[in-house]
């Protein structure tokens, strides 16, 4: 894998997420914040949503190596993550969401062919595992793009379709300078 090839497709991953963002913005709050009983997402819209920016955090810190080392304990780990109660609000999880493309957008753009094909070793509680770089980025785009596709469920339920997400029409969208 290539750098320019993973930016690429971190830069889909963005483009679709602005989509289902903005799709979020059309429902109500009351919506926003409701769950849901069709099975789909993780109890619904927000709590999707959670669920994917929990994801791009702990990715990227993993990235950064924070979890190089085992934590404490599973309580240590557990504080690490990002809880729906903290974003009681669409523009608290829009805010942090911006901030966590920023941040790894710093990490995309600090990365060699080296780093980008070499390995990570982290630590969950109780695994050790060892991934090529290129496969957990990968990897993390592919666990958001399941989260996203619920979440356009569940805004297509609620009459707010984020539209189409595919990377043809990223890609068509790019070459013409509108994304």
């Amino acid at each position: 894998m290539k750098v320019d090839e993973i930016k690429l497709l971190y830069e889909y991953n963005d483009w679709a997420d602005a989509r289902i963002l903005a799709a979020c913005a059309r429902v109500s709050p009351e919506q926003y914040a409701a769950p849901t009983i069709i099975g789909t997402g993780r109890g619904g819209l927000r709590t999707t949503m959670v669920h994917m920016l929990d994801s791009l955090w702990q990715d990227r810190i993993t990235l950064q190596g924070y979890y190089q080392e085992p934590l404490a304990d599973e309580a240590a780990y557990d504080a690490t993550e990002l809880h729906e109660d903290a974003f009681p609000i669409l523009a608290a999880l829009q805010e942090r969401w911006m901030t966590e493309q920023r941040e790894m957008w710093a990490y995309l753009d600090t990365l060699t062919e080296e780093m980008l094909n070499g390995v990570i070793r982290y630590v969950i509680p109780g695994v050790v595992r060892e991934r090529v770089v290129w496969h957990f980025l990968l990897a993390a785009i592919l666990h958001i793009m399941q989260h996203r596709s619920e979440a356009a469920t569940l805004l297509t339920l609620y009459g707010q379709s984020p539209g189409d997400l595919e990377l043809t029409l990223f890609l068509d969208e790019r070459a013409s300078g509108k994304s």
